[in-house]
């Protein structure tokens, strides 16, 4: 891995960000109503693809072999090691302290004492990107300067300095400026664009921490393509789960999800439109935080909308999720959301973590919605059972059900689109200018850049197209008709949880995160769920469109994959619900460290029939009736 990554290595096409998952859903109607532009633009892609689109040059030429062979030699190699690592996992332990198990605070108290230093701890982690990462595709960029930093560290603690994350060496997702290693979202557009610190990063490494990389992710966190896989970029390629190495990390922030629980990292950082950190936190048995809009700041970020974006701490335990999240809040003067959290953040988050915070609490059940009750309700509904009876157990009050009317959503995926062409411009004007080293030529500047970009470098961007971009492109950006759009959707998810907490006297909302995670699908023709949303669980909307707090825990497994739950609540309930969520992994420490299983078979949610299977199911059902209303008539 460089700080300005090549074409010429090897990559793997295959796939997405949670929002494209509720924005595949959406897709077919926005199809239908822009069919004739569809036509042309695809009659446009298939000529092009036809006569070969420009002459390929003899150096890309050898590139595209070298890269074949090396792909192939990849395979060999990535098989035997998935095997190796399968039956004897790589161990956790530094200086004999297990860091999978061990929080920050604990880690911070081991440093102070002279048990452990960060400059050990950084090795221990570089050495394991180094060792992990050919497998995972986690991490797209190590910084050049980690080690440096770690030994800064270690002298600033030998003078007495304590702050929260001294030493500790963290990932953030590769849309989060970071000074001295490249921002690219995943694509070859902004390959090598390095812009300074994003505020985010600014208070991170002034808490302390050390951000030793950057993480993979779906590119442009998943709001390029449909259909799409998550966790797949064109710098990247595809992330891959540590569970099992062939499922899907979910989106976009794959890589982040997979560096805190393949201990890349002590904890890593990502962001969320809708679903894309409690996403692939609950596939990956991390702890994920989607902060209220506005704790965070959004400032040299790359958007997909300001109405809806934040980022946010993943980590493998509740506290170390907290200490990242009192890390980065403060009023920037360049994102006017922040302003709002006056009197509502906390640089220590931890003194919210109480184990008898579920006591007396009263917990709503969210379901309707959430999955299909007749299609995987078999698999889910016993770990959500189980859930209950653990809050239960800690002496809450369960009011189930209790279910949010979310028809606001509607116009979700459309306000996104005309706010994302706006608002991307306004980050590539903002943060990134001069020549891509990598094409010779200026970075774009607008939507359209990007298109035109991925047009002209099939051979770096294929094999997903870009018809989100195009949807995105058809709109007038955030014009009137776009505002509207966005009053008639956040306010009324806002006052449906307002007022269904308020009325039901509720502390938090619980749903379920996430389904078992799939297997990952290259095809740029189904991606994500072999295109079959009808599987797929989650209740990240509530959350994503208001703007309000959830946390995302451990809850189960299925087939040895990873199933969470998130506890949701209001605007700045971050204090409540990390309490709640405490009290429940005490409770239940339901998170087993990952073991790098090569498969599990192809099954698309284990313990359900595949689709196939379902409709020859359904044909032999239909033939049985088809069958005895024959006998019952000639009877």
């Amino acid at each position: 891995m460089s700080d300005t990554p090549t074409p010429d290595g090897p990559r793997r096409y295959d796939h997405r960000k949670f929002i494209g998952i509720r924005a595949a859903a959406a897709i077919p109607m926005l199809v239908q109503k822009y069919q004739a532009k569809i036509n042309v633009l695809d009659t446009s892609v298939h000529a092009t693809r036809s006569v070969g689109g420009q002459a390929m040059s003899s150096r890309l030429r050898r590139s595209l072999v070298l890269t074949t062979l090396l792909a192939l030699l990849v395979t060999i190699c990535g098989a035997a090691a998935r095997a190796s690592f399968a039956a004897s996992p790589p161990s956790t332990k530094v200086d004999g302290i297990d860091v999978d198990t061990t929080t920050i605070p604990e880690l911070q108290e081991l440093m102070n004492s002279g048990r452990l230093n960060s400059f050990d701890l950084t090795k221990f982690y570089l050495e394991r990107i180094r060792q992990l990462n050919p497998l995972l595709n986690a991490v797209i960029t190590v910084s050049p300067t980690a080690v440096g930093d770690a030994r800064a560290a270690d002298r600033a603690r030998r003078n007495d300095d304590h702050r929260p994350l001294l030493g500790i060496p963290i990932i953030v997702k590769d849309n989060i400026d970071t000074s001295g290693m490249p921002t690219t979202a995943g694509s070859w557009a902004l390959a090598g664009s390095t812009p300074g610190d994003a505020f985010i990063a600014q208070r991170l490494k002034a808490a302390g921490a050390i951000i030793i990389g950057k993480a993979n992710l779906s590119e442009w966190a998943n709001f390029r393509s449909g259909p799409s896989s998550s966790g797949w970029s064109g710098i990247g390629g595809q992330t891959n789960m540590p569970y099992v190495l062939d499922r899907n990390p979910c989106g976009s922030s794959s890589g982040s999800g997979v560096v805190a629980a393949a201990d890349l990292a002590v904890a890593a950082v990502g962001t969320e439109t809708d679903g894309s950190i409690v996403c692939p936190s609950g596939a990956n048995g991390d702890v994920g935080i989607k902060p209220t809009l506005g704790l965070w700041s959004r400032a040299g970020v790359v958007p997909i909308s300001a109405n809806q974006d934040t980022a946010g701490p993943i980590a493998r335990n509740v506290t170390d999720a907290a200490v990242l999240l009192g890390a980065a809040i403060g009023v920037d003067p360049n994102d006017t959301a922040t302003a709002a959290q006056a009197g509502h953040a906390f640089t220590d988050y931890t003194r919210f973590l109480d184990d008898k915070a579920l006591k007396g609490a009263r917990i709503g059940v969210w379901r309707a919605g959430t999955y299909d009750p007749s299609l995987v309700g078999s698999v889910v509904e016993p770990i959500l059972d189980q859930t209950i009876a653990a809050l239960k157990a800690e002496g809450a009050k369960v009011v189930d059900p209790t279910d949010i009317d979310l028809s606001a959503t509607a116009n979700e995926f459309p306000a996104l689109l005309c706010e994302f062409k706006t608002d991307i411009a306004t980050y590539l004007h903002t943060y990134v200018h001069g020549t891509n080293p990598v094409t010779g030529q200026a970075y774009p500047q607008t939507l359209a850049d990007l298109i035109a970009f991925d047009q002209a470098h099939q051979n770096l961007e294929g094999p997903w197209n870009d018809l989100v971009f195009e949807f995105a492109e058809q709109t007038n950006g955030r014009d009137a008709d776009c505002a509207d759009l966005r009053t008639s959707t956040t306010p009324p998810v806002q006052a449906a949880i307002d007022g269904l907490m308020a009325k039901k006297h509720l502390d938090a909302i619980i749903a379920l995160t996430n389904g078992p995670a799939w297997p990952t699908n290259d095809d740029p023709n189904q991606g994500d769920l072999n295109g079959h949303f009808e599987y797929f669980v989650g209740s990240s909307a509530a959350a994503a469109v208001s703007g309000y707090a959830d946390i995302t825990v451990p809850a189960g497994s299925d087939a040895g994959l990873p199933l969470g739950i998130t506890f949701i609540g209001g605007r700045w309930a971050e204090p409540k619900l990390l309490g709640l969520a405490y009290d429940y992994e005490q409770a239940t420490h339901v998170r087993a460290p990952p073991q790098f299983i090569p498969t599990i078979g192809d099954a698309l949610f284990p313990g359900v029939p595949n689709p196939a299977a379902l409709m020859r199911a359904q044909r032999q059902q239909a033939t049985q009736r088809q069958q005895r209303d024959l006998v019952v008539r000639l009877r």
